[in-house]
């Protein structure tokens, strides 16, 4: 990877000389100290020239400057350098230039969950007066951040259905400056016709941010359909086992980086090393995980199409999911999560008796990692989504056998009898 400007190189090269040299520990200054100054001014020097296969983590809230004129407080570590630990670690950089290649953007900040990288699009992009455009299967927390903050704040927001396409163009006005996209959306999995959107938006002067998380960044090449800003939610695939709270935003040009990025540093944002370590190391088992998945949910989702209790399958992959064929148009793949809505003959305490039952597909939010995970909606309380009632149930698909989860989901499925 070539060096970005401002940036310190993370690797050691193997220094020239002797092995019995190199592993001589080396006394910096022999200035004479006391033993407890020595704990924190220490003259032990390890040798250069190790390397390793992992990125080292730095933790750090200081950063140490070489001398008192280099000394700066610029947020932007690929102009002024590394300067403090919320701007960014040799670890922390890392990890979003390598979210930055895999999604062919210009530069990927990172923020301490999904939500968080929602709300730094929305702070970096929109002010009082504007008004901004959701669709209405958005992943809730997008939806009530527009309801109890934007809107306090004197933006105002709009829902649309996700299959309006280019009939956006209707919803739009002269001071609309954002559009959010979520292809396929939260629960209900309706893909979006994005390129038209796309056209409609840029057409008024508004920008198009894109919720890419069920993609992984990776299914669904946003850039080239012309969307300006993407999310992650790095909590998912990219981190992969659970255990980690990690948001990217990615750009597409360096304006829109220092937009967003001035506005991350206002806010105070920033990322544990320790957290964007283990992403890294998920990003190692990403391609096989995900692969597997793919694999695992296309099988269930197409097996629970031909099982009598199931009214519908909403997968992007399977033609009985609104929008498949812009998924089959725009997408290179398929990831673990997909809903069921079960039969209209069942009742609310049926279907939560079904989804107890599950043994392997253990009943939580989030998804993406290596267990199945479950849950329940209700849906009749918002009359703009598709009526499936107490109905619809989410399945995320982990990495256990498919046969197993199978076997699983028959034995709950003969509850609902």
């Amino acid at each position: 990877m070539t060096p970005r400007t401002g940036m310190v190189p993370c690797h050691l090269t193997p220094l020239n000389e002797p092995l019995g040299k190199r592993y001589t520990l080396g006394m910096a200054d022999e200035t004479p100290k006391s033993w407890k100054t020595k704990l924190i001014h220490s003259d032990a020097r390890v040798p250069e020239g190790f390397r390793s296969l992992t990125t080292p983590v730095y933790r750090a809230s200081t950063v140490l400057f070489p001398n008192a004129a280099a000394a700066n407080s610029g947020w932007n570590p690929y102009e002024s350098g590394y300067t403090y630990g919320t701007h960014g670690t040799p670890t922390t950089l890392e990890l979003a230039a390598r979210i930055c290649e895999l999604e062919h953007g210009e530069r990927t900040l990172l923020a301490p969950s999904g939500l968080a990288a929602i709300s730094l699009v929305n702070f970096g992009l929109l002010k009082s007066g504007d008004h901004v455009l959701i669709p209405i299967n958005v992943y809730g927390p997008n939806r009530n951040f527009a309801l109890q903050v934007l809107r306090r704040f004197g933006v105002e927001a709009t829902f649309y259905q996700p299959g309006i396409g280019a009939g956006i163009d209707a919803l739009l006005r002269t001071n609309t400056r954002l559009l959010w996209c979520e292809s396929p959306g939260s629960v209900t999995m309706e893909v979006e016709d994005v390129p038209a959107i796309v056209a409609a938006a840029h057409k008024q002067g508004a920008l198009v941010a894109l919720d890419n998380t069920w993609a992984a960044g990776v299914y669904f090449d946003a850039f080239s359909h012309g969307v300006d800003v993407t999310m992650q939610a790095l909590t998912k695939y990219v981190a992969g086992h659970s255990d980690v709270l990690l948001g990217s935003v990615t750009v597409r040009d360096g304006k829109l980086f220092d937009r967003i990025g001035s506005m991350q540093n206002l806010l105070g944002y920033s990322v544990s090393a320790d957290e964007c370590s283990l992403a890294l190391r998920g990003m190692s088992t990403f391609a096989v995980r995900l692969s597997a998945i793919e694999a695992s949910a296309l099988e269930l989702a197409r097996w629970l199409a031909g099982r009598a209790e199931v009214e519908l399958v909403l997968h992007p992959a399977l033609a009985s999911c609104p929008g498949h064929g812009f998924w089959k148009r725009d997408f290179t793949g398929s990831a673990g999560v997909f809903s069921i809505v079960l039969q209209g003959e069942y009742s609310k305490e049926q279907v939560l008796r079904f989804v107890d039952a599950l043994k392997l597909f253990q009943v939580g939010y989030s998804w993406g990692g290596v267990a199945s995970l479950v849950v329940a909606y209700d849906l009749r309380a918002n009359l703009d989504r598709p009526n499936y009632g107490h109905r619809i149930v989410r399945l995320n698909v982990g990495l256990e056998d498919v046969e197993d989860l199978k076997a699983d989901i028959e034995n709950a499925l003969a509850t609902l009898k």
